[in-house]
């Protein structure tokens, strides 16, 4: 069986981001939920890139079982 996430949260984070290059974090145990701070440090997950060309809206997952990531998909709903 795969290592599987910490839950970083039940919520996703909902907001209006600015064009440019983000690092999502993937493991759940960084501080600055939902961006990378680098907790994933000995494990085996690593942060998941994304860029937007545009300002936009996003809701960004948190409990990282979405299987859209870094968007969340609802899947916080099941836990």
């Amino acid at each position: 069986m795969s290592e599987q996430p910490e839950i970083g949260g039940t919520r996703p984070i909902v907001g209006e981001l600015a064009a440019g290059e983000y690092w999502w974090c993937a493991c759940g145990k960084s501080k600055n939920q939902p961006y990378c701070d680098g907790s994933h440090a000995g494990t085996s997950f690593q942060p998941q890139r994304f860029e937007l060309s545009e300002a936009k809206k996003c809701a960004l997952c948190t409990c990282k079982r979405t299987a859209n990531m870094p968007f969340c998909d609802g899947a916080h709903n099941k836990l």
